[in-house]
């Protein structure tokens, strides 16, 4: 690297001198650490926070220069490397804010007796012991690998493929279509009238929305026979607690019981339940078609963690709500011998399930939290 320097000197009687100065400024060069398999040469360049990086190939010879934090502090660095053996003019390279690594792929795969064409290495050039190994651990390792592929093809060509996948996958997007487009109706249909009407939306949410959603809670009935057959990998038990916790309150609270049809309890439960659903279905539908949309996926597994404890508890207010209406019409209650008494009330058996409902409060809140965590792990590994 060359500076040119002028002096420039003035005198008292208009005298000047001029004085030029060519100094040649020595090049800085990283620390380099080296190794090889028969068909990769492996560079770990010692660069802090590298940019400005320019890595190429040409006659044989690896340019490498960038900006960074070496040996030398922050300087521009650079050094070229004179291959003992042809290589591919194609480089690859990834930067950390450590260091840069470099791989060159041979053009040959056999195992050289040194790096660079002279024999004498350069200074800044010493061997990667992280990454050594000898030529006979090399071809063992490489001997490993292929066995590894034809041990892989040998297990995929034993594994008998489902005729029926895709048949499946399209039932599962249609039915999670068909949810999502219902849901979305109940969604946008109640979001417009609480715009619009205010408060009078509450009170008569059943009577404009019941029937989508009697639609919609029976078919979710198949969320519960999916898992039996086959059909998805997922646990019966919590998609059970689920669909029939809400069937209960839908069918038998608020479907049985005109009184609690005109409650606002009514428009929160349903608001609730159809807020939840607008994310997971689409994210299954997806998902058939091997699709993944990072905002929608955390979606799923985020908005849940406050919407499902205040879904529960819309549906614990219209079971308390709904005890006296019960004890007062009698419906349901089972007749008895005037032995035992009258008869045995509804309500009774309401104040367990009410109990029942925190316990499966509990199971499909650890439940989801636990599919949250796998699936957050699995996309920081993607991501790393």
């Amino acid at each position: 690297m060359r500076r040119r320097i002028s002096i420039f000197a003035s005198r008292r009687y208009n005298v000047s001198l001029t004085v030029s100065l060519d100094i040649t400024m020595p090049t800085l060069t990283p620390h380099v650490y080296w190794a090889q398999r028969h068909g990769d040469i492996y560079l770990r360049v010692e660069l802090s926070d590298a940019k400005n990086l320019d890595i190429c190939v040409q006659d044989n010879t690896l340019q490498f220069k960038a900006q960074g934090h070496g040996a030398k502090g922050d300087n521009d660095y650079e050094f070229s490397l004179d291959f003992l053996e042809p290589v591919k003019p194609e480089v690859s390279h990834r930067s950390t804010q450590r260091l840069v690594n470099v791989t060159v792929r041979k053009q040959e795969q056999r195992w050289w007796d040194r790096l660079t064409l002279q024999e004498r290495k350069p200074l800044f050039l010493a061997p990667d012991f992280d990454r050594w190994l000898d030529e006979s651990d090399a071809e063992m390792e490489l001997q490993a690998k292929e066995e590894e592929k034809i041990n892989k093809v040998s297990i995929e060509s034993r594994i008998r493929k489902d005729p029926y996948l895709g048949l499946k996958k399209g039932y599962l997007f249609m039915y999670n279509l068909v949810q999502f487009l219902g849901f979305s109706w109940i969604f946008v249909n109640m979001t417009v009238r609480l715009f619009i009407l205010g408060q009078d939306s509450f009170y008569d949410t059943f009577h404009t929305i019941a029937d989508m959603m009697y639609f919609c809670q029976m078919m979710a009935v198949a969320e519960v026979i999916n898992p039996l057959v086959g059909l998805v990998k997922t646990g019966v038990f919590p998609a059970m607690i689920q669909v029939v916790g809400r069937n209960v309150i839908l069918f038998v609270i608020f479907g049985s019981l005109e009184e609690m049809q005109n409650k606002s309890v009514v428009f929160f439960v349903f608001y609730l339940w159809s807020t939840i659903e607008i994310f997971r279905y689409p994210f299954y539908m997806l998902a058939c078609i091997d699709t993944d949309w990072k905002l929608l996926t955390w979606l799923r597994y985020s908005i849940w963690m406050p919407l499902y404890p205040l879904g529960v508890l819309a549906e614990a207010i219209a079971v308390i709500q709904s005890l006296p209406v019960f004890d007062e019409t009698r419906l349901y209650s089972i007749p008895l011998p005037t032995v035992l008494g009258s008869s045995f009330s509804f309500s009774f058996t309401l104040k367990i399930y009410l109990v029942l409902m925190f316990l499966g409060l509990f199971i499909n809140f650890r439940h989801l939290f636990r599919q949250r965590r796998r699936r957050m792990r699995s996309r920081k590994r993607k991501m790393n």
